[in-house]
């Protein structure tokens, strides 16, 4: 006959102790997988928007940044940036430079493209319609959520790429074309990711689509 052996209170406590260990660490593990677990993903269809026919919507890993476009401001600019979401021109394009909590630079459709990124040259690609001239005049605040065109060192060199910032950013007031702000979902693009050492990003993030609400 075989004596049960009881466990001590210690080993009791021990037990509970293991077990209490390692769903902390398996919670944590899939806390740090999952960087999109407290992110809310807005619904477009759910919410009601003054201007919908100036609504892009913006779908990244962690779900989608609805963005208000402004044509008054950058007739140009906001016309060009239409013009590729309805050819489906950024669909899979790369996240290739991302500034932690400050900004998240998009766009090349030369370079960018998943499955194709030449990490030489990203962040020199364009889109084959040519550059069009910088919309700088008007007055804009560049608070956290603003999305304007990116260019090179020269003004009038805008083309496909645009960037959203991540904080407020009024020295970019009258140094870029800016084309909306996102007014949800800035969250998601927080969690774009980013290196620590480089703006430029290894095996970055995509984006996944970017339509207008209303075609």
């Amino acid at each position: 006959m075989i004596k049960k052996i009881k466990a001590s209170r210690s080993e009791k406590i021990i037990f509970v102790f293991i077990i209490l260990l390692a769903t902390f660490t398996f919670g944590s593990f899939l806390l740090i997988k999952d960087k999109c677990l407290f992110v809310k993903s807005y619904d477009p269809k759910k919410i009601k928007f003054d201007n919908p026919k100036n609504i892009a919507i913006l779908n990244v890993p962690c779900g989608n940044v609805i963005i208000e476009l402004y044509p008054k401001i950058s007739p140009n600019g906001v016309k060009r940036f239409i013009t590729l979401i309805n050819t489906k021109a950024y669909d899979d394009i790369a996240f290739h430079r991302v500034i932690k909590d400050t900004l998240a630079q998009a766009g090349d459709l030369e370079f960018g493209k998943k499955g194709n990124i030449d990490y030489g040259k990203i962040g020199t690609g364009k889109s084959g319609l040519g550059t069009i001239n910088s919309e700088v005049d008007a007055p804009f605040n560049f608070d956290k959520g603003s999305v304007a065109l990116a260019r090179t060192q020269k003004y009038n060199t805008e083309d496909s790429q645009f960037f959203i910032v991540l904080r407020d950013e009024p020295l970019y007031e009258t140094e870029y074309t800016p084309i909306g702000k996102v007014i949800y979902g800035l969250k998601a693009l927080e969690k774009i990711k980013y290196l620590d050492k480089s703006q430029y990003v290894l095996r970055p993030d995509f984006i996944n689509s970017i339509r207008m609400l209303v075609n």
